[in-house]
């Protein structure tokens, strides 16, 4: 478990450790925000589009096998993001190293699902649901820490040695699983790619295109070919996505509510970090330190939570966790200002670290608990594919929003001024900017309604159903006993005697 979570802590990391070394990256290559964005952006779609795949590959060729070349790739592509000299180039690298991430990720939730039995999973699923909540938390305070100290060029070279530690850990520790053969289903996964691609790009490019016929065209001709990959997945032969699993109620919406998770977690990142370098005026590591309440606290719930999810009803502890995550974003952009002091600021973000400690997890055990062995890799792909497409999404929305507000709020000026870099930002436009990217953070809040209303329709997991039967069997029979009797408690009385 140790030896498998230690790759997806790495995976999850490269998602958000770029965030906070943003400008850093600006400045180096004079790109633009929208560029730097794409870097990002790459590494999530790369990552996204195959997943439903190689969760099948796993089932083929052993979850094992298919870890250790993917690891093998995320580390050798993430030495390449580090030594590039254009950004450009390190675009390309990390769309490799989204691919590598794409192999790794699914196997990691199904060897989960096969190796612990269900009444178990909710500790398994707390550990690799803690691992996801603490890794896109902890990657900003990282990435700071590496960017003020090394150079933003560290925040890839460190996966080096890491990944090596994770493939020796990997080959001693991670135990072969029995495979079954599958045709892959090669025109499922070009419709996929196709739809995801033009959808993401139609809303990462909206604003370069003014919101016009092109970007709307990209956005709909995306909309209709996944549409056409949906109406394939039904006449296909062995289908990519085996539709049978969405008749599983908690596993449909759990798949709804991952990602909505996805979109406001990858979302949240950047206007925070922007703020709090453009305007605060902290170093990358100040600005990420900003998230460290919300790393620890998450960390120091996950165990507990774990526990919880065993034997309590999903549905309420998800939703406790997703509506103090969504109140704290909205919190965090009521005090988003210049002056605002910076205890502040850590009082919403500590809330967001309290939900980020209570939704991974039941949403994960909600999701696996009722799969069938058989099914768990694609299952596990279909899961995590979900997650990343909202993360792809919630990296392109949030950018075509933060351009907007800011070219709403700041006309004429603000596209030099971010050009330029946040840490170059005059402070007359410092009211407008924190103005700009409060506004910005309403996204992610407002999509996490619509997880909130996913997980309450959660229903009782099959093994905690089956552990309430004898309770209702026995309050039946005192019900019964006590209509003939007339005297309710004589029942309860007996009870304990009788058994």
């Amino acid at each position: 478990m140790w030896a498998l979570v230690l790759g997806f802590f790495m995976i999850l990391v490269d998602a958000t450790i770029v965030s906070i070394a943003t400008p850093a990256i600006m400045a180096a290559f004079g790109a633009d925000v929208d560029a730097v964005v794409w870097v990002t952006s790459a590494y999530l779609l790369a990552y996204a589009v195959p997943l439903l795949i190689t969760g099948r590959l796993g089932d083929r060729f052993g979850p094992t096998r298919m870890y250790l070349i993917g690891l093998a790739v995320f580390t050798a592509s993430s030495l390449w993001c580090g030594l590039t000299g254009s950004i450009g180039g390190l675009i390309v690298a990390r769309v490799v190293q989204g691919l590598g991430a794409s192999v790794m990720s699914p196997q990691t939730m199904a060897v989960i699902t096969r190796t612990f039995p269900a009444h178990q999973r909710g500790r398994a699923m707390s550990l690799w649901g803690a691992v996801a909540g603490v890794a896109v938390l902890v990657g900003p305070i990282v990435g700071g820490l590496l960017v003020d100290g090394l150079g933003w060029q560290w925040i890839f070279i460190v996966n080096v040695p890491v990944g090596v530690v994770g493939f020796v850990l990997a080959v001693r520790l991670v135990p072969a699983l029995s495979t079954a053969v599958h045709r892959f289903d090669l025109i499922g996964v070009g419709l996929s790619a196709i739809g995801m691609f033009l959808l993401v790009f139609g809303i990462q490019e909206g604003q370069a295109f003014a919101w016009g016929p092109a970007a709307w065209g990209l956005i709909i001709g995306g909309v209709v070919v996944l549409g056409l990959f949906v109406a394939w997945q039904t006449r296909a032969p062995e289908p990519l996505i085996p539709l049978g699993l969405f008749r599983d109620r908690n596993f449909l919406l759990a798949n709804i509510a991952i990602t909505t998770l996805g979109l406001a977690v990858t979302a949240q990142a950047f206007p925070i970090t922007l703020y709090a370098q453009g305007v605060r005026g902290l170093s990358p590591t100040g600005a990420a330190l900003l998230l460290a309440p919300s790393a620890v606290i998450s960390t120091f719930l996950a165990p507990y939570v774990g526990r919880l999810t065993d034997r309590a009803h999903p549905r309420w502890i998800a939703a406790f966790g997703l509506s103090c995550f969504a109140a704290g974003l909205l919190w965090l952009a009521a005090v988003m200002r210049p002056e605002t002091p910076i205890w502040e600021l850590l009082l919403p973000i500590a809330l967001m670290g309290v939900g980020s400690g209570f939704m991974w997890a039941p949403i994960g055990t909600a999701a696996t608990r009722n799969l069938p062995m058989d099914r768990a890799g694609a299952g596990a792909g279909v899961y995590n594919t979900t997650r990343q497409v909202g993360a792809v999404l919630g990296s392109a929305g949030i950018a075509a929003l933060m351009q907007a507000r800011l070219s709403a709020v700041l006309p004429g000026a603000a596209s030099g001024s971010l050009e330029a870099g946040v840490a170059t930002l005059p402070v007359a436009l410092h009211p407008a900017f924190s103005t700009a990217m409060a506004q910005s953070l309403l996204l992610p809040a407002g999509v996490l309604l619509i997880g909130i209303a996913a997980v309450c329709g959660f229903a009782l997991p099959h093994h905690l159903a089956r552990g309430r039967e004898p309770e209702r069997a026995a309050a039946a029979t005192e019900h019964s006993v006590a209509g003939r009797t007339g005297q309710p408690g004589s029942a309860g009385r007996a009870g304990p005697a009788r058994t």
